[in-house]
């Protein structure tokens, strides 16, 4: 398993759950420190890693009349802001190479959203940035082929790489997860992640407005952890019902400690068996 630093965090890390977790969408400086002191909060309290989250544009939304972000520069500056108050590596997704160098002197880490996990030229850059660089699996890709878009990144000389699972189509307008993917994606030498949110989604839903099913995201995660993922990605929002993107997946921030805090007792639980 390949092992490297993210600020002061080396994924993975004796076997500990990596969070990744913040705002769908940068929305507002005040909303992102909320949110930022919280997942604080909760770290101190239970002794894991946060990476914080949060996309600066959304570049892949379901309908043209979308918000797609409050302005780049902005929402950059809140991401590097975060990380300068609170000591917390930060996280956002590129779209187009043309958007790596802005992004990557604000972020530590790029994130490839998953319907761009083949874009070569996407994937170079992102890579040649000196950035860590977290991949998330199309919702049409083999996990076993994700092999290949890692490879395109560590190509470039860059191994700080992290895939991460978001489910897979199952007709039209459904997500499932196969847990066969987590060791299957773990071949490929990197760690792994789930994303217990976007995992949820109902794309689209002939609306024009992703739906989700926001009930079964512990019954998910738990099974995700007990497949032996090494991180965990979550959208959390201070108030989803108002939240401007994803407004049906994302976790209720007061409702965030106690879902880490179960997932990280179930990890040691699930260590204390390995050991028997």
């Amino acid at each position: 398993m390949q092992k490297f630093s993210i600020g002061s965090i080396t994924v993975p890390e004796k076997g500990d759950l990596l969070f990744i977790a913040g705002p769908c969408l940068v929305e507002n400086r005040a909303m992102a420190v909320e949110i930022a002191e919280e997942l604080g909060r909760i770290s101190r309290q239970e002794g894991v890693k946060f990476l914080f989250k949060g996309s600066y544009r959304k570049a892949n939304r379901s309908s043209g009349g979308s918000f797609t972000g409050i302005g780049d520069q902005e929402a950059l500056e809140i991401l590097a802001g975060i990380r300068e108050s609170f000591g917390m590596p930060v996280v956002t997704d590129v779209h187009e190479t043309s958007e790596v160098a802005l992004a990557a002197r604000y972020v530590d880490v790029l994130q490839i959203p998953a319907f761009l996990c083949r874009q070569t030229e996407l994937l170079v850059a992102a890579g040649e940035s000196g950035r860590a660089v977290n991949i998330k699996k199309g919702q049409f890709m083999a996990p076993e082929d994700m092999a290949f878009a890692a490879a395109k990144v560590a190509g470039t000389g860059n191994r700080r790489i992290m895939l991460t699972e978001r489910g897979s189509s199952f007709g039209y307008h459904n997500l499932v997860v196969d847990f066969r993917s987590f060791p299957k994606m773990a071949s490929a030498g990197y760690p792994v992640l789930y994303d217990a949110t976007h995992s949820l989604q109902l794309p689209s839903s002939g609306s024009g407005v992703s739906g989700g099913e926001r009930e079964f995201m512990m019954p998910l995660a738990r099974a995700a952890v007990a497949a032996g993922v090494d991180g965990l990605f979550f959208e959390v929002h201070p108030s989803p019902e108002h939240a401007l993107s994803d407004a049906a997946t994302q976790v209720r921030l007061d409702d965030f400690a106690s879902v880490v805090k179960e997932l990280v007792q179930l990890r040691r639980c699930m260590q204390s068996i390995h050991s028997l």
